[in-house]
């Protein structure tokens, strides 16, 4: 057996399978309780006391184990965390109680003319020095704050640093070096590196964005990565140019479950998410898709049949 795919026997256990749940489908999902490990919704759509929301995650939270996505601790930002933010998503990590808490590695808040904005986007962070000392400590503030470990997302970015020190580090080095300094751990967004490498290829900064891609997954350290998000992506071509976009508005990509697979091989049954956000599909839809996803798990790590070598 090898360091990087795991044959398991049968009393292994399996990648854990759930889907993003967004509105159109709160009803429908609490009604029929599909076989779902877990249900991952955005932190920041129940912030505050009480309200239908709330009441609606704290129900679904009696039949499934919840995970806290967030976007909008911009845990990048020189200009700091915002108090208020972590504030109410401790509150909110303490109702919950939930199995995994994440955000992403990115911006969105800075300081113009002496007041805090927001950039109501996450926006890519140099891979330096100085942006990886200011990452490193917001993710152990609020590591400290929640009393658990934090995930951090990797991003899909449509622009670059481009500047004497910004790219002192390769991406993977640096979310690895994150995770060693903090204890924090990683939440392989493999969509979102898919979608990089299309457009490093549409700009002519790479050949072959699949080998791209089992290259970035390869050199992410194993031990740190806490779960995995597939979702689709839309590929415009219109006279402003030709761009891959991760609008989470579609089924899987045929190259991303391959992918999907890899990182599996690469680091062992770790929790799988599937995201559709724009253009939201039947409920079905979505449960196929999570079909899709528990089936490569279970493929990968079927029973060794008795007598065949391990």
């Amino acid at each position: 057996m090898t360091a990087t795919h795991h044959t398991m026997r049968k009393d292994a256990p399996c990648a854990e399978v759930g889907v993003g749940w967004r509105h159109p489908h709160y009803a429908e999902l609490l009604q029929r309780q599909p076989a779902l490990d877990f249900l991952e919704v955005h932190s920041e759509n129940f912030f505050g006391d009480g309200g239908a929301a709330l009441a609606v995650l704290m129900q679904a939270r009696a039949d499934y184990s919840i995970s806290l996505h967030g976007v909008g601790l911009s845990l990048g930002s020189a200009a700091g965390l915002d108090p208020w933010h972590l504030d109410q998503l401790a509150r909110l990590v303490q109702r919950v109680d939930p199995v995994r808490v994440s955000d992403h590695a990115c911006f969105a808040r800075g300081s113009l003319g002496g007041h805090t904005v927001h950039g109501a986007d996450l926006l890519p962070i140099p891979f330096s020095d100085e942006a990886l000392d200011v990452l490193c400590r917001h993710v152990q503030q609020v590591q400290d704050r929640l009393q658990r470990r934090l995930l951090v997302e990797n991003l899909s970015a449509y622009v670059r640093w481009d500047s004497a020190d910004a790219q002192d580090w390769p991406e993977t080095d640096f979310l690895n070096t994150l995770a060693q300094r903090t204890g924090c751990g990683l939440l392989v967004d493999v969509n979102n590196v898919y979608v990089n490498a299309r457009n490093a290829q549409l700009a002519g900064r790479a050949d072959d964005p699949v080998r791209v891609c089992r290259d970035w997954l390869d050199a992410v350290a194993p031990e740190a990565v806490g779960e995995l998000h597939v979702a689709g992506h839309c590929h415009v071509n219109d006279e402003h140019g030709e761009i891959v976009i991760d609008d989470h508005g579609s089924r899987v990509s045929p190259a991303v479950w391959a992918l999907h697979r890899h990182a599996l091989r690469r680091f062992g049954p770790v929790p799988t998410l599937v995201e559709w956000d724009t253009d939201v599909p039947a409920l079905d839809v979505l449960l196929d898709e999570a079909d899709t996803a528990r089936r490569t798990g279970q493929a990968l790590w079927a029973p060794v049949p008795q007598g065949a070598p391990a």
